[in-house]
């Protein structure tokens, strides 16, 4: 099974312009996906797919860029999105009690999309209410191996403001139901704008970078009192993360959407190269 993920998307961050650079970044990813080979079985879109949730041309721009796309795309709420204005345009998603929770149970991999937005905050939230939820869901297979998808990763980061308190009320509530259920083998998130692997509360963290530009790698403390013009958003080129399960593991990659330079194609100089790890695998 292959998952794509993107994230962070933040249409209307250019209001009124349908042809905005965030909207092209998006539409370039797309279009990578697509024409991959083998194609993603779904793409995991997890949060912030507006940049004000409020806007509601922004979800009509989201619903239109993934129209007529060879795969599924599923959401997550992110701390800029709206669930009433998303459920809007998209009433067909499926929601439990107003918040955007649900199961997809058609692959090999159960997947159990969480919504960590927290109205007000920007970082996560984790209520009980939806936290009873997860722990319904996960009695119901509690021996199949499940993946948990959300916006916000429960860690502190180490960058200098894009960061959560590992001691959050929401953190400590999520971390009690990983920990208490190996059949979870990995959590995916978003929220960072740039790439994080880590291990948490038994299982495997991965933080996919955003479509939208990147946050500055930076790992200086920052004083809020203190503006030093220190860059905080850089215009990398958009990016993706693609989760394969092996069968046994769910393996993270990542990519970036450009032409890249070749340095090394396979030809038939190559074939003796690929036939004795052919040969190597096939021994164990």
């Amino acid at each position: 099974m292959l998952l794509a993920q993107i994230t962070d998307l933040h249409l209307g961050f250019d209001p009124g312009n349908p042809n905005e650079y965030n909207r092209r970044r998006l539409d370039q990813t797309l279009a990578a996906l697509t024409e991959m080979i083998p194609r993603p079985d779904l793409v995991l879109a997890t949060g912030d797919i507006a940049d004000n949730g409020d806007d509601a041309i922004s979800y009509r721009r989201f619903r239109e860029a993934t129209a007529g796309l060879p795969f599924p795309v599923w959401p997550a709420m992110g701390n800029h999105d709206s669930r009433e204005a998303y459920l809007a345009e998209f009433p067909e998603t499926p929601n439990a009690g107003g918040f955007i929770q649900y199961a997809l149970e058609d692959f090999p991999v159960r997947i159990l999309v969480l919504d960590t937005l927290e109205t007000g905050r920007h970082g996560g939230g984790f209520c009980e209410i939806r936290a009873a939820w997860l722990r319904a869901r996960l009695a119901e297979a509690p021996g199949r191996p499940t993946l948990l998808v959300l916006h916000h990763p429960p860690i502190a980061t180490g960058l200098s403001w894009m960061t959560e308190n590992p001691e959050a009320a929401w953190v400590i509530r999520l971390r009690a139901i990983v920990e208490a259920n190996p059949n979870i083998v990995a959590l995916v998130a978003g929220h960072i704008h740039r790439p994080l692997v880590t291990r948490w509360a038994g299982a495997a963290l991965a933080v996919c970078p955003s479509t939208a530009p990147l946050v500055a790698l930076d790992m200086e403390a920052m004083d809020p009192e203190t503006p030093d013009e220190r860059p905080m958003i850089v215009a990398d080129r958009p990016w993706f993360a693609l989760h394969y399960w092996n069968g046994r593991e769910l393996v993270t990659h990542f990519d970036t959407v450009e032409d890249h330079e070749v340095l090394a194609r396979f030809g038939p100089q190559r074939q003796p190269l690929l036939r004795m790890l052919k040969e190597e695998r096939a021994k164990g």
